[in-house]
């Protein structure tokens, strides 16, 4: 692979420029990719881009910049997409930055300070190579900077015309994928987090697998008719809402029980009763639990010490089930009445078994 170091200014940068929103980011004569498929969307905030413009100003150095020609003869910004865009758009008047306490727009400037920042230097290394030689040069450069997620790395190994189409649906600012599942998701869009989650809920967490099978496709409808199915499933199934149903693995629950049987009055009930009971310390497991009947899923409260020891006394330390003495350091504590059958986790419900007589109790 072809390495060079060149030093290009602002005004070459900015010539140009031009943002279509999802048809791309575009300067340096329309001769530059700002926002290939594998970039992520612009995440800097206002404080960081700020930050690009004052180190502009002042004449400090910027961190080097990393550009990759493409089969036309163009060039793909690799590494830089968030101190690019800062430039370009302060160049373009769509913001102002404070100056001496008083804020500035690049055409408030006065023409020697245009004349300073448009003469201003960026050090961009550009390489020349195989799609993969650039692609591993991706991986290595992102080290250093804000560290890329698991998903946008899958996104610049499987660049194509699936990805671009499934990032419209799930990757940009106000995607259709946030507009109905914000709700229900963690993440943000411009992170690649609700891209991420509808693929490992569809691909039951194959996600690479599944990139790769379809990375030519020309359009992502099968993950998006998913998700939306996935998302109304909810919605039908649990119609009141709650705070507790954001970050819930929902696709998991979908693909299990989406045929199944479902009152859902009588799962409100349940999820009702399960909030309220001190015993559930992971409230969002509840909604698996109502489907599944997995307890593991709630993360039932453990008794103390203190209730393991009064109870261990009690017995003397003998275990309730084999009859046998035990150090208390080898037996476990468990609920006289099942939590399932109405038990609660106080020192009056705990009894203590030895470890074999619980674990088989318990299926573990």
């Amino acid at each position: 692979m072809k390495i060079e170091l060149q030093n290009i200014t602002i005004a070459k940068l900015v010539s140009t420029y031009e943002d279509k929103g999802e048809s791309g980011v575009t300067g340096y004569n329309g001769k530059l990719n700002i926002r290939p498929a594998y970039q992520r969307e612009f995440v800097y905030k206002e404080k960081q881009r700020d930050a690009v413009i004052e180190t502009v100003r002042k004449g400090f150095p910027l961190n080097t910049m990393y550009w990759a020609v493409t089969d036309d003869g163009g060039y793909e910004l690799m590494d830089g997409q968030q101190r690019t865009i800062s430039i370009c758009q302060y160049v373009s008047g769509d913001y102002s930055v404070l100056i001496d306490g008083n804020p500035f727009g690049f055409a408030n400037l006065p023409k020697e300070r245009q004349q300073q920042i448009l003469d201003y230097e960026l050090s961009v290394y550009v390489c020349e190579g195989t799609d993969q030689e650039k692609l591993d040069w991706f991986r290595v450069i992102n080290i250093a900077g804000e560290k890329l997620t698991d998903q946008e790395l899958r996104n610049a190994i499987y660049t194509g015309p699936w990805l671009a189409a499934a990032k419209i649906w799930f990757s940009k600012s106000g995607a259709p994928a946030a507009a109905i599942g914000n709700k229900l998701l963690n993440g943000t869009p411009i992170r690649q987090d609700y891209l991420e989650t509808a693929l490992d809920w569809l691909s039951e967490g194959k996600i690479e697998a599944y990139m790769a099978a379809h990375q030519h496709d020309q359009n992502a409808n099968e993950l998006w008719t998913y998700f939306q199915n996935v998302i109304n499933w909810v919605n039908l199934t649990f119609p009141n809402y709650r705070n507790q149903m954001k970050g819930v693995a929902w696709g998991p629950l979908y693909n299990r029980f989406k045929d199944a049987p479902l009152d859902t009055a009588q799962l409100e009930i349940q999820v009702a009763r399960l909030m309220q009971d001190e015993d559930v310390t992971r409230k969002p497991g509840i909604y698996d639990y109502v489907l599944s009947g997995s307890e593991r899923a709630l993360s039932i409260r453990a008794f103390t010490d203190n209730m393991k020891r009064e109870a261990y006394e009690r017995q003397q330390g003998i275990c309730t089930v084999c009859a046998k003495h035990f150090e208390i350091g080898e037996m476990e504590a468990d609920h006289t009445t099942p939590w399932s059958k109405g038990g609660k986790t106080i020192a009056a419900n705990c009894r203590m078994l030895c470890k074999a007589d619980n674990r088989l109790k318990s299926g573990v």
